[in-house]
């Protein structure tokens, strides 16, 4: 098996390990007012994901960029809250419809994507730099890691899509209602993360 293979498979396995399901939790905040129709507005939001966090794993796997781990460990699932409580408040019919001043802009919702992906990046280079130890180039790794975060992106994605195509279309729950649990639940796990963070750098 090649080293880019090798690499490919850790990216993959990364971000769909349930043990480490922080950004399990931020691509569901994601997905979470879509469903299987909106399929492209979904692939344009992860995309936009996808340029901030490669932007930053680039950068601070290289030693480009210096950072706290201690500070992105917090800032990973307040990226997480953040997007759950902002879908509270989205409204699919003044998005679709209203074209008022307050209508919601979907580029404010990608330019967040964007944002947050850097901070997610950083928590994705900590990861990498331990597993590339002393290799002496660390282009083609790192080229093969970030593709295979974005397969793995679009594995939970598709299933995310797939679980709210059940509960609306065949049990009959109303998308609202899909987004508020599914919000409401993954805002509970990101405000236990903060607190357990806050609790580990207390000690």
């Amino acid at each position: 098996m090649s080293d880019f293979s090798i690499y490919l498979g850790l990216g993959f396995d990364h971000i769909t390990d349930p043990g480490g399901y922080d950004h399990i939790l931020f691509v569901i905040a994601l997905c979470a007012i879509y469903t299987i129709r909106q399929w492209r507005q979904v692939l344009i939001l992860i995309t936009a994901f996808t340029i901030g966090h490669s932007i930053t794993l680039a950068l601070a796997t290289l030693r480009i960029v210096e950072y706290s781990t201690d500070v992105v460990e917090l800032l990973i699932p307040i990226t997480i809250l953040i997007t759950a409580i902002v879908n509270f408040f989205h409204d699919e019919r003044r998005s679709q419809f209203d074209v008022g001043k307050r209508a919601e802009r979907p580029w404010s919702r990608y330019g967040l994507a964007v944002v947050f992906g850097l901070i997610h990046g950083l928590g994705f280079s900590n990861y990498l730099r331990s597993l590339l130890g002393r290799e002496m180039s660390i282009v083609e790794p790192l080229l093969a890691f970030n593709i295979g975060l974005e397969l793995g992106q679009l594995v939970i994605v598709a299933l995310v899509l797939l679980v709210a195509w059940l509960a609306i279309e065949k049990l009959g729950s109303s998308k609202r209602t899909w987004t508020l649990i599914v919000s409401g639940i993954v805002a509970g796990m990101a405000l236990s993360l903060i607190l357990n963070n806050k609790l580990v750098a207390g000690e």
